[in-house]
């Protein structure tokens, strides 16, 4: 049985893939632009139609949609993604590139969310329908409300160009310029964890185990430590591993978009919001 589960759970994973992929290929066929325009874009260069006509036809981009699709994924199951238009070079060797600063990025982030949500979530249910309870709750309801990339640009402002705690533009991974894009991923992520965090340690303090524990005189830190965290663990890692799942996909939205080459403009265009609404008038 658990055999025909595993083949059946594979058999899923291949599907949700391939459906994943031609959907994704599909909002890259219909978006607006010109690979090759982009590909043969130099300066203010002008390339004529027939050249854009004869490299369109060697990269296979004249033909029809399905025929592009069957290419690329049998380029995919061979091991080769291809070209990146934008950057000029094979998609691997990008990807490669990128890993590093993810894999910090998404690691820090992570340590982080653990560090904020942990503590809050069981202090929030050890201390349950109480101020502190509502406290940390309300905290996390604002937190999950508040899309990533404003929780960023606030940051941005406060920290950066206001505080100048921390450099603002794009460069190289470090850890000063870590520290925002770190925030802004933990923020989002703790607010969520810590409130699963509450669920699973209250649902352990619910059992009979633990009242029996309280009533023979064991201090509540002992009970937590020894008996509901290592029970309420199972649960929470896999709640884990589906927040990295989210954390991967983030880190290319925040981390690239918001804190990278774009975020001279998008700060040039927010700045006079932010000095409007929070600079006290003279």
């Amino acid at each position: 049985m658990k055999g025909k589960e595993l083949v059946h759970r594979l058999l899923q994973m291949v599907i949700t893939l391939f459906g994943v992929s031609l959907l994704t290929f599909s909002l890259m066929f219909l978006s607006p632009g010109d690979p090759v325009e982009m590909l043969l874009e130099v300066a203010d260069t002008i390339v004529s139609e027939e050249t854009i006509a004869e490299t369109r036809a060697q990269l296979g981009l004249d033909k029809p949609f399905h025929v592009q699709y069957l290419r690329w994924l049998s380029g995919v199951l061979q091991g080769d993604m291809g070209m990146s238009y934008s950057a000029k070079m094979p998609v691997a060797d990008r990807l490669w590139q990128s890993l590093p600063g993810t894999m910090a990025l998404a690691a820090s982030a992570t340590v982080t969310m653990l560090l904020i949500s942990v503590p809050g979530g069981i202090l929030a249910a050890v201390y349950r329908n109480r101020p502190l309870d509502y406290l940390i709750r309300g905290i996390s309801f604002l937190g999950v409300s508040m899309p990533s990339f404003w929780v960023g640009l606030i940051l941005l402002y406060v920290l950066g160009l206001k505080l100048r705690l921390f450099p603002i533009a794009g460069g190289e991974v470090s850890f000063d310029r870590m520290v925002l894009p770190t925030l802004t991923l933990a923020i989002a992520m703790a607010a969520k964890y810590t409130r699963q965090v509450r669920t699973a340690v209250l649902e352990e303090l619910g059992q009979d185990y633990i009242t029996g524990a309280r009533t023979r005189g064991f201090p509540m830190y002992k009970i937590l430590w020894r008996h509901v965290l290592p029970n309420a663990c199972l649960p929470l890692i896999t709640l884990l591993g589906l927040q990295i799942g989210w954390l991967l996909g983030g880190v290319v939205g925040v981390g690239t978009v918001v804190f990278a080459l774009s975020i001279g403009p998008l700060v040039q265009f927010f700045l006079p919001y932010f000095q409007k609404w929070w600079m006290p008038k003279a």
